[in-house]
């Protein structure tokens, strides 16, 4: 069963180096749990009504954790 995370986190001032969210991930805000796309979509959506992140200050992201391949990897 895929899960998902809805992420609000603020968007990292531009700076002369790559943006990798692995090494320095942005500084997140709120994190919410869905179990369906749809339902991860809907509080995606109310995120993207908040002022900060219509203003470009803040920045939704939807991740899938758990998904497992569709082909097994050898």
């Amino acid at each position: 069963m895929t899960r998902f995370l809805v992420v609000l986190t603020d968007v990292r001032p531009p700076d002369g180096a790559g943006r990798d969210e692995r090494t320095s991930p942005e500084r997140r805000r709120q994190v919410v749990g869905a179990n369906s796309r749809e339902a991860a979509d809907r509080i995606a959506g109310a995120f993207m009504a908040l002022g900060m992140v219509r203003a470009g200050r803040q920045r939704v992201k939807v991740i899938a954790v758990g998904r497992r391949p569709r082909h097994p990897v050898f």
